[in-house]
């Protein structure tokens, strides 16, 4: 489902190759996503730190070759399925808070697996709720927690094997996540 968007916009995106069919710029977007995780994958190292620099700079490498809007949070409200993200008009303060609360204190190494598990689940949950992009903001979650997995020394997240029946279950989850800040 596409995003309800405050204002007048097309459903197609303006972008900086002129691409005006929804697979192309599909094709375009995935091409950009994935050389993002491998430049990202290839460049982890034990003393990476995840804050909101580094998820802008995800964003913006798989996405600057399309949109001038890549590693920036958005100018405009957001909303799915009648859920209203973040305000645009707070997301600096947010993305600083969802830092401060929660990406500067995750622990530089996991002794266990539940904790990994808990803190990439409430890294992955609270970054979907605040949504700070115009576009890619569950690539930018996914990416995130592959790499917050893979530095733990533990194998990639497998987001494509999420069927339908799946989905539901990945979407209260999610929901649960954002919940415990209301």
């Amino acid at each position: 489902m596409k995003y309800d968007i405050s204002g007048d916009e097309s459903e197609i995106l303006p972008n900086k190759l002129g691409l005006k069919k929804p697979h192309d710029i599909a094709m375009s977007e995935f091409e950009g996503f994935l050389q993002a995780e491998i430049s990202f994958t290839e460049n982890l190292r034990d003393n990476t730190k995840f804050d909101t620099k580094y998820i802008l700079k995800i964003h913006k490498l798989a996405l600057s070759h399309l949109y001038t809007f890549a590693g920036k949070y958005r100018n405009v409200n957001l909303s799915k399925g009648g859920f209203l993200f973040s305000s645009a008009k707070f997301l600096p303060e947010s993305m600083k808070s969802f830092e401060d609360e929660i990406l500067l204190k995750l622990p530089s190494d996991y002794n266990d697996r539940e904790s990994l598990i808990r803190d990439v689940a409430t890294v992955h949950g609270e970054l979907l709720f605040i949504h700070p992009f115009r576009e890619g903001n569950g690539r930018t979650a996914r990416i995130l927690a592959n790499l917050m997995v893979r530095k733990a020394g533990s194998s990639p997240l497998e987001f494509e094997k999420i069927g339908k029946k799946e989905l539901e279950h990945y979407v209260v989850a999610v929901q649960k996540v954002s919940r415990k800040k209301l």
